[in-house]
């Protein structure tokens, strides 16, 4: 039986939406903010961590892909393991919480005002 492993990162953003000055989020690229910050020593943090952003796994299995679909934004991906798949996707639905985030990656998105 195949198998699928979703991550589901909760404010994790690799680029921003069309829609994403109508939600004050012109702008927003969480993954690309953060390594930039790590790239020029702005998350240095002494005994904690240092230098460019390290996560490996994540790499390996296609965030850096996925960014760069998503934004043109390359991290250094190194290897892309042989069975992982990556993508990116915008919302479709009207609101940009959590709920509607989680309802919409299930395929159902939330195409209504519900009043959050």
């Amino acid at each position: 039986m195949a198998r699928a492993f979703l991550f589901v990162l909760d404010s994790f953003g690799i680029g921003g939406a069309a829609d994403a000055e109508r939600y004050g989020d012109t702008g927003s690229n969480t993954f690309g903010h953060i390594a930039e910050a790590c790239a020029e020593g702005r998350a240095d943090r002494e005994g904690l961590r240092k230098g460019p952003l390290f996560v490996p796994n994540m790499l390996s299995l296609g965030l850096g892909y996925a960014a760069k679909t998503a934004t043109g934004f390359c991290l250094d991906s190194g290897g892309l393991l042989a069975s992982a798949f990556h993508g990116a996707a915008q919302e479709v639905s009207s609101g940009k919480d959590t709920p509607s985030g989680h309802w919409e990656i299930a395929a159902l998105p939330v195409r209504f005002d519900w009043g959050y």
